[in-house]
């Protein structure tokens, strides 16, 4: 450690500890400007996250922390923070991630375990205290495929697939912005979600882009998530088993089947997001790590648009147009059964 930075990590962790006896090891980057470092000092132990203000802003985190603290959502406590430079210490959930316990044994507990809290997270009241997922942020968010998976690919769009696309987008868009909106945490999957020693519930972390958006985003993010894939049916039988523990307002006027559609619906908007996000990690980041995972996310988009009619014309341009770059270029998913 001899950067400043590291020198002033060091200075205040020891001021707010009260001592300059404590181990610090970094951990490995996600997708952001962050970084996180365990802090132990004799049997306790801390996390940092170090977040530069002139790249990363950690008020967004720190307000919906105390808001969801505040609120009963196992969120990790805020030790010590300072703003200006960028830092936070916070609780230690510790090393194990939901992703590292499923299996198909353990998955369907789990899975429960975390729809109940996500039911708790949606019923906080957070009008004003949230940004809203609007109808325009839904767009900004799928035309990341447009314009980073399809330059990527050396797609050119004619006049009338660029339509098409729009036409495609707008009827998601739409659909997300019909459906009630609560709390939506927007990376609800098993990486964030924490086993959490003696703990009953998971810690959820990586919260801070936290809006008021659809009921079905984070049951999406997790049933069908990025980094782990189930059989389809089994899916299905998680969206009723949430269906079912909504509250009698998210259901009225809309029976399981509209429900269904709704959860495939902002899955697929997802999906789009994800793959021209990923697509983005390398091309712009220089992040290579994700674009494994996007054969898999290819694969749900292709699969879960099937029973809608009013996607086809836009899955018939991807099948022709994309497809076959995108296969040689990242690869095809090996399908699970």
């Amino acid at each position: 450690m001899n950067t400043l930075r590291e020198q002033s990590i060091q200075s205040w962790i020891a001021s707010v500890l009260e001592s300059d006896q404590f181990d610090i090891s970094f951990l490995a980057g996600d997708a952001s400007f962050r970084r996180y470092a365990r802090i132990k000092l004799n049997n306790k132990t801390f996390m940092l996250m170090d977040a530069p203000p002139e790249k990363e802003d950690c008020v967004p985190f720190v307000t919906i922390d105390e808001f969801f603290h505040q609120h009963g959502v196992r969120v990790p406590e805020i030790v010590a923070k300072d703003l200006d430079q960028g830092f936070l210490l916070l609780e230690d959930f510790g090393n194990v991630m939901l992703s590292d316990l499923l299996n198909n044994d353990t998955v369907d507990a789990y899975y429960e375990q975390s729809f109940k809290q996500l039911i708790h997270m949606q019923s906080i009241p957070a009008e004003g205290k949230l940004p809203d997922y609007t109808y325009d942020k839904l767009i900004s968010e799928m035309e990341l495929l447009t314009d980073w998976m399809l330059p990527a690919l050396k797609v050119q769009l004619t006049a009338a697939e660029s339509a098409l696309i729009k036409r495609t987008f707008a009827i998601l868009a739409n659909a997300a912005v019909a459906q009630p909106q609560v709390i939506v945490h927007r990376d609800f999957h098993s990486r964030n979600l924490m086993k959490v020693a003696d703990d009953a519930e998971l810690g959820v972390i990586d919260f801070q882009d936290a809006v008021i958006g659809a009921d079905t985003y984070d049951l999406i993010s997790i049933t069908r998530d990025a980094y782990v894939q189930w059989n389809a049916d089994r899916v299905y039988s998680w969206f009723e088993t949430f269906y079912h523990l909504l509250p009698a307002s998210a259901k009225q006027d809309r029976d399981l089947a509209q429900f269904k559609k709704d959860a495939d619906m902002m899955a697929i908007q997802r999906h789009l997001k994800i793959l021209g996000i990923f697509v983005r990690l390398f091309e712009r980041d220089g992040k290579s790590g994700y674009l494994k995972d996007l054969p898999r996310v290819m694969w749900y988009l292709l699969e879960e648009t099937k029973p809608y009619a009013e996607l086809e014309p836009f899955m018939q341009f991807i099948r022709a147009r994309v497809l076959p770059a995108f296969e040689e270029k990242y690869g095809k998913y090996e399908v699970v059964a």
